[in-house]
């Protein structure tokens, strides 16, 4: 059950059944006032994925105002991708689930729409096998090819045509590919179509290693010569490069910031913005980062300095997004989810679409909603 927030124009609209009966508890939105009037102004919507929900949910602005919520059902939705336009294309999305990389393509044209509501239309047309990886971020290189975070191995991958995937990079202090999350690797920040930066929990160079470094032993590395430009790190996640600058959430104090590649790595992170949650999944625009924020789960990442940070602020962790200003690291709006989504995973950026949807595996409209390109 989905509850529309009046007060803050929020209006969700489930497209998929709940993939099994009683698995879809309700879920209440709210928002900042003049959200959906920030986006329309930024010609900006978002994609954001919570694999708890096994939901990838696209958010925009209602043509009659307020915000529209599109949802659709994939099995532990992860790492999104937004692939730029180029001359003659649309967008596309890049989605990671349980066992797939997931290829999106948009069928609508300029000026069309759907539903009378939605300028963008999201259809699953290429997919990838790669099985139970635990894969993170996902990239796309120049070359087309999609490149993952392939947690379950701590390397870098690709898909490969006849095996599950094949190994692009690993991090020096990892001693082979074998399947042992070791260090948790689970960041990647792409530059000019290639992977430039990843995060890691961890050195750990034994299986589960990772978990008792959490505090403390998260890193980021330069892909290019595997150098730490930052360490002493709580569970960092998204790296970014954004105008020149490595954006970084530092997970385990709820922070959001950037490296200073000139520093010495031990003090090498400048933080930013403060967020009431375990921080995780990024989006830079313009003047502004979108910042995904989660409620920790307390029996595994008990212990994090989140806990007194939130403890010193008198307030509790909330699941959701907020928009800092990059210039003051202000929070300008927000995005919040209450009851059963309690952890999102990352965030998308699409833009100069207003209000997108997307097909799933769930209903019949996959197999009825059928486009075809015209004769030559």
């Amino acid at each position: 059950m989905h509850e529309r927030e009046n007060a803050y124009g929020v209006d969700a609209q489930p497209a998929d059944p709940a993939p099994a009966a009683g698995t879809q508890a309700a879920v209440r939105y709210s928002a900042s006032p003049g959200l959906a009037q920030f986006l329309a102004q930024q010609n900006i919507s978002l994609a954001f994925s919570s694999y708890q929900s096994g939901k990838l949910y696209l958010l925009g602005s209602h043509p009659n105002g307020g915000l529209h919520v599109n949802e659709r059902f994939f099995q532990k939705a992860m790492g999104i991708c937004v692939i730029p336009s180029r001359e003659g294309e649309n967008q596309s999305i890049l989605l990671a689930s349980l066992f797939q990389l997931i290829r999106f393509e948009n069928v609508l044209g300029p000026g069309e729409r759907i539903n009378h509501l939605q300028d963008a239309c999201f259809v699953p047309r290429r997919i990838d096998i790669t099985g139970a990886l635990d894969i993170h971020d996902v990239g796309m290189m120049a070359d087309g090819r999609p490149v993952f975070v392939n947690t379950l191995y701590n390397c870098l991958a690709t898909p490969s045509a006849r095996h599950a995937f094949k190994p692009f990079w690993k991090p020096p202090f990892i001693s082979r590919i074998v399947r042992e999350d070791r260090c948790h690797l689970n960041g990647l920040a792409m530059d000019g179509g290639r992977p430039a930066y990843v995060t890691a929990v961890s050195r750990s160079d034994t299986i589960d290693g990772w978990r008792d470094r959490r505090a403390d032993g998260g890193v980021v590395i330069e892909v290019e010569s595997g150098r730490i430009v930052a360490e002493g790190l709580s569970m960092p996640h998204s790296p970014r490069l954004h105008r020149g600058r490595l954006w970084v959430l530092n997970s385990g104090t709820g922070e959001l910031g950037w490296v200073d590649r000139t520093a010495h790595s031990s003090d090498a992170f400048r933080p930013l913005a403060f967020c009431p949650g375990f921080v995780r999944g990024l989006a830079v625009h313009g003047d502004y980062a979108i910042v995904g924020l989660s409620r920790p789960r307390y029996e595994r990442f008990e212990g994090l300095a989140l806990d007194q940070r939130l403890a010193d602020a008198d307030s509790e962790p909330w699941c959701g997004w907020q928009i800092i200003n990059l210039t003051t690291g202000t929070c300008v709006h927000w995005f919040r989810i209450d009851g059963a989504v309690a952890e999102l995973y990352d965030i998308g950026l699409l833009t100069g679409i207003a209000s997108p949807m997307a097909l799933g595996f769930h209903t019949d409209e996959i197999l009825t909603f059928v486009t075809h390109e015209p004769l030559d």
